[in-house]
C-alpha cells in the first residue's frame, strides 16, 4: 500500500470510529438515560429547576446567577472557536497555494495541495459547529434565565410550567455539549495534518476516553424508570 492511501483508508475508519461512538451513546441516551451522564444531569436539572421555581422570590437571585454562569462558559468556547476559526482561515490563505505547512516532510500520507486544503477546511468546519452549537446555547440559557424568576403563583400565562422550562435548560446543556463535542472532534482533525496514522490513533484514544466520562459506572444510582420524553 502506497503512503498516500492510507488517507483513504484509516481517515474514513477513524471517523466511522467515532461516528459509531456517538450512535451507540445517543441510543443510550434515549433508551437508558440513567446509565449515562448526560441522562443523569439532564434528570438533576429538571429537579433544579423545580426547586428554583417552586420558592421563585426566594431562589429568584441564585437561579439567575446559575444560568448566567452558564452563559458565560458558553461564551468562553463560542468566543474560543471563532478565533480559532479566524486562525485556520489564516493559515489556510497564507499556505493554500503552497498546499503545505513546514516539516510537510514528516508526514506518512497525502501532502499534495489538495489534501492539506481538506485538511484546513475540515479543522475549520469543526470550530464553526462548535461556534454555532455555543451560540444557541446562549440563546436558551437566555430565554431561561427569564422564565425561570417568573413566580408560579399569580402567573399570567398558562404555557409557563416548570417542565418547560427545565426543557429549556436542558436545550442549552445539550447544545454546549455538542459545541464542546466539535471541540474534542477538532483534535483528530488537527492531528491529521501530520499524517492519517496519527489522526486514525487519536480517534481511537479519544473513543476510549470519552466513554469514561459518557457513562455511569455506579449501579446503585437508580434503574430505567426514568423516559425519554424527561430527558430530551
Amino acid at each position: 500500500m502506497q503512503k498516500q492511501e492510507l488517507d483513504y483508508v484509516l481517515v474514513p475508519l477513524g471517523l466511522a470510529i467515532l461516528s459509531a461512538y456517538h450512535t451507540w451513546l445517543f441510543y443510550r441516551i434515549v433508551k437508558h438515560p440513567t446509565k449515562t451522564v448526560i441522562g443523569i444531569n439532564a434528570i438533576n436539572r429538571l429537579a433544579w429547576v423545580q426547586a428554583m421555581m417552586q420558592d421563585s422570590p426566594k431562589n429568584g437571585v441564585l437561579a439567575v446567577q446559575t444560568l448566567r454562569n452558564n452563559i458565560m462558559a458558553s461564551t468562553v468556547l463560542a468566543s474560543m472557536a471563532i478565533m480559532l476559526s479566524s486562525l485556520i482561515a489564516v493559515l489556510m490563505t497564507k499556505w493554500g497555494g503552497k498546499g503545505s505547512f513546514r516539516g510537510d516532510e514528516f508526514v506518512i500520507g497525502n501532502r499534495s495541495n489538495l489534501g492539506f486544503s481538506i485538511k484546513y477546511f475540515s479543522i475549520l468546519v469543526s470550530f464553526l459547529a462548535a461556534f454555532l452549537f455555543n451560540v444557541q446555547s446562549i440563546r436558551y440559557y437566555s430565554h431561561a434565565s427569564i422564565l425561570i424568576s417568573v413566580p408560579l403563583k399569580g402567573k399570567s400565562s398558562p404555557y409557563l410550567t416548570q417542565d418547560y422550562v427545565g426543557r429549556t435548560v436542558n436545550k442549552g446543556s445539550y447544545f454546549w455539549s455538542l459545541g464542546l463535542r466539535s471541540f474534542y472532534f477538532s483534535i483528530p482533525l488537527f492531528l491529521w495534518l501530520f499524517g492519517p496514522i496519527p489522526m486514525f490513533s487519536c480517534c481511537f484514544v479519544l473513543v476510549f476516553l470519552l466513554y469514561f466520562l459518557d457513562v455511569i459506572f455506579d449501579c446503585g444510582m437508580g434503574g430505567d424508570e426514568v423516559g425519554v420524553d424527561e430527558v430530551l
